[in-house]
């Protein structure tokens, strides 16, 4: 499998971006509320340390064979950055699986871009050689499980650190033009 990149997904209302250092000011601010870590953990970074991390995420795996794509999601309506998605593409037994994962602004949660972010995200995979899709979801997390499912994802038994490993399998469509 060839390393995949990050490329600009658009949806009804959102357009993904593909993560850039620039985007850690205004993201700081979207990620500012330490609610939003009450199930992942962690304290909100400061715009310099975003601006660390995303230079390290943007940098890319050290192992060759997975790919990080990080997005931003930027609400085209209001031209503001609400928050962040991710998948981490990994090889497999069965083909690449890409795990994702989601989180939406204070301000701009209850309105369904989450679920839109990661709808687009998932069908977007699906163009890819992406086999599985998977999320882990701490169990007392209802939004993000709301998320998932509307993704198509569903729960297993399996956990993972504390969480619920949620599963979607991508059936290769031909595509017509």
């Amino acid at each position: 499998m060839s390393t995949l990149a990050a490329q600009a997904i658009s949806t009804g209302r959102l357009d993904l971006l593909p993560l850039h250092v620039e985007h850690a000011e205004e993201m700081a601010a979207v990620l500012s509320d330490p609610a939003l870590h009450t199930f992942i953990g962690g304290t909100p970074d400061t715009p310099q340390a975003l601006r660390s991390r995303y230079q390290r995420m943007i940098a890319g795996s050290p192992d060759p064979a997975v790919s990080w794509l990080n997005w931003v999601i930027r609400l085209r309506d209001e031209s503001c950055l609400t928050g962040t998605l991710q998948a981490t593409v990994s090889p497999s037994g069965h083909g690449p699986i890409a795990e994702i994962a989601w989180v939406v602004g204070t301000p701009w949660q209850g309105k369904g871009i989450a679920t839109e972010a990661a709808r687009g995200l998932v069908a977007w995979l699906g163009k890819q050689p992406v086999h599985t899709v998977i999320a882990h979801i701490h169990p007392g997390h209802r939004a993000s499980a709301a998320v998932a499912t509307a993704a198509g994802l569903t729960p297993t038994d399996e956990w993972h650190e504390g969480e619920i490993r949620w599963h979607r399998s991508l059936r290769r469509q031909l595509q017509r033009s």
